[in-house]
């Protein structure tokens, strides 16, 4: 059923389009972080462990208002 709706929803061009969409969008991502790499370095140290420390906190908070409302 779900095939049948793609064929009629998605044609050849469409599909084409979205192709070069996505590696384009891909390409320019990963030229945009190799140019702001060295400046993340340098502003944004151990960034990845306050955002770690921050989800875990998250859940916790969540699992913690779950046993709080039981």
């Amino acid at each position: 059923m779900f095939g049948l709706i793609a064929l009629k929803m998605f044609t050849t061009g469409r599909i084409i389009f979205a192709c070069f969409f996505i590696v384009a969008f891909v390409i320019l991502m990963v030229i945009s972080y190799k140019k702001d790499a060295k400046n993340n370095k340098k502003h944004y140290q151990n960034s990845a462990l306050y955002v770690a420390i921050g989800i875990a906190v998250t859940i916790a908070l969540l699992f913690l208002s779950k046993l709080l409302v039981k």
